[in-house]
């Protein structure tokens, strides 16, 4: 089944697709441009969250969807960490379409207060991690809600990661060949 783009108006949210740039724990540019696919059915989950949010006065920051099996390797080549990133080998929800990163922002496009930066590998990104502020928690909490009302499972080391439920074996890895257009530098 082919991957829906994201892209607006269809999906009101905005894009900081972070591995097109070198804003990432890597450090350099993993995808040589910002595309954003989902499997249909995270597509559906997405639209669901997204007016559950807009009912709340808030959008959606898209950080990473759909990420090729190449470029999961490229991640855990450079941080073999499983606490936060998938074993390739294993297969990544990402590589299959079925998972999103993202955060809030409010009327002004402003990120609302996580407690922590995307992608920052530490015991603070943890759901239920008691060292950041009551409004970052509340934040979390309503990240959580909306994600989970939506259809979406969540990570629990990671607030911005959501998920399908059991992706493993109900969607399949997929590499960058199936895009209309690659996502991944030439080396």
């Amino acid at each position: 089944m082919p991957l829906v783009e994201i892209t607006k108006p269809a999906y009101d949210v905005e894009f900081f697709i972070a591995y097109a740039t070198p804003q990432n724990f890597t450090g350099k540019a993993v995808y040589s441009r910002p595309g954003c696919y989902l499997h249909p059915d995270a597509a559906a989950c997405l639209m669901k969250a997204i007016d559950l949010a807009r009912a709340l006065g808030l959008r959606f920051k898209v950080f990473d969807a759909f990420r090729p099996s190449e470029a999961q390797w490229v991640l855990w080549n450079h941080t073999p960490d499983p606490d936060f990133l998938a074993d390739p080998r294993r297969g990544s929800p990402h590589s299959m379409g079925a998972a999103v990163d993202l955060t809030l922002i409010d009327g002004s496009g402003r990120e609302l207060d996580m407690g922590t930066a995307f992608d920052e590998f530490t015991p603070r990104s943890h759901h239920g991690v008691l060292d950041i502020s009551a409004e970052a928690h509340r934040n979390r909490a309503i990240l959580l809600g909306l994600m989970t009302s939506a259809g979406w499972d969540f990570y629990r080391n990671e607030w911005w990661h959501y998920q399908l439920f059991s992706p493993r074996g109900r969607y399949d890895v997929l590499s960058d060949n199936v895009l209309p257009q690659s996502m991944m530098l030439t080396p």
